[in-house]
């Protein structure tokens, strides 16, 4: 659980850049792009791994689902900038919104609040 609450933390700042490049009227990096996707589907996976492989309750699952469907969103901004169009912000303000909530929640986990 640990390791999935580093890797989206670091997914996180990344999305905080491209988030800052979106807002300004530019394209985000590509690379930037692929390494926030990349960490955010290895933090996915290993929250997987973690919650399928002990006793987590039904926050965990939560925390995990918020993810994903914060996942869907980003593959969906992602269509935009393959396409070379600008991504409609209210996508980026609720892909980031869901991230941050199903960031918070695994925290909370983590440090046994929840």
């Amino acid at each position: 659980m640990t390791l999935a609450l580093i890797l989206f933390g670091v997914a996180a700042l990344g999305g905080v850049l491209l988030a800052v490049k979106v807002f300004s009227g530019s394209q985000p990096p590509w690379p930037l792009s692929i390494l926030h996707a990349a960490l955010g589907a290895a933090g996915i996976i290993s929250l997987l791994l973690a919650i399928s492989s002990t006793a987590f309750g039904g926050a965990a699952w939560v925390a995990f689902i918020l993810f994903v469907v914060a996942a869907l969103g980003g593959f969906f901004l992602a269509s935009f900038h393959a396409r070379g169009q600008s991504h409609p912000k209210p996508v980026v303000v609720i892909h980031a919104g869901v991230a941050v909530l199903a960031f918070l929640l695994l925290a909370g986990i983590v440090a046994g609040i929840v």
